[in-house]
């Protein structure tokens, strides 16, 4: 955490308590909303039988949902909200804020958990509905073309970066040094087809100079000097991944 200088200490001179309270994602996004407009709803505080009984009344012009689905303006967030009451199980809460001027502050110390809870009505099952039905939509699906796609990327007959090493090998006259990560693609493609491989079988494939391409299949490959794959090089375990899982010669 970045150094912000001395925290306001003022909230604890003043022994200030404060109520650390979960609401729904929704009800969050309705006050939100609200920014300006003044009162969000009320607070209700009593005492049944010697029993705190805390709820919290939405103010009616908040209720509208917006943003989930085409299917939002059929429904409305509920209005009634009661507390579930929770101590603080002796751990030690503080309230910060921080200004504009990145200012530190303490507000106070909590002294009461609480979690908000909608009271189960029409208007709350609609909601979860909806917001199920809006979960369980697929993020990808396909869909059929009436005609070609002319604006995308289109295939071309060489890429950039061929053209540029067939130059270069015209022009050096032998085979030159590709990026060694190209190269390593080109060896994963070739030992996904077959698992073993001879040098100059490689070497036709790569395109590259026999030192260079032994330096970068030793780094990923194994050379078997007996048996029956003698004289061949293979991935590493770690490195294998075959078609199929068959492994051929």
């Amino acid at each position: 955490m970045a150094d912000k200088g001395e925290v306001d200490l003022t909230g604890t001179k003043q022994n200030t308590g404060v109520w650390l309270v979960k609401v729904p994602k929704y009800l969050s996004q309705q006050w939100a909303k609200a920014t300006g407009r003044g009162e969000i709803g009320k607070l209700r505080i009593c005492k049944n039988q010697g029993k705190a009984e805390v709820s919290f009344t939405l103010n009616e012009e908040l209720t509208t949902i917006d943003g989930i689905g085409e299917k939002s303006s059929m429904v409305r967030a509920p209005r009634e909200h009661p507390f579930t009451l929770q101590t603080v199980g002796g751990q030690t809460l503080a309230v910060f804020t921080e200004n504009s001027s990145d200012k530190i502050a303490l507000e106070g110390l909590v002294v009461q958990r609480a979690e908000c809870r909608p009271a189960v009505s029409e208007n709350y099952m609609k909601l979860k509905r909806l917001q199920i039905e809006e979960l369980s939509k697929p993020l990808r699906f396909s869909q059929q073309l009436d005609k070609a796609v002319t604006t995308n990327y289109k295939p071309v007959a060489n890429h950039a970066y061929n053209l540029d090493y067939e130059k270069k090998k015209k022009e050096e006259g032998k085979r030159a040094r590709a990026d060694k990560q190209q190269v390593l693609d080109m060896l994963f493609s070739a030992f996904e087809k077959h698992q073993f491989y001879n040098i100059k079988d490689l070497v036709d494939i790569t395109k590259q100079p026999v030192i260079y391409l032994k330096e970068i299949l030793h780094d990923i490959g194994i050379y078997n000097i007996k048996g029956t794959h003698k004289n061949t090089w293979e991935l590493k375990p770690e490195y294998r991944h075959y078609q199929n899982e068959e492994k051929s010669d």
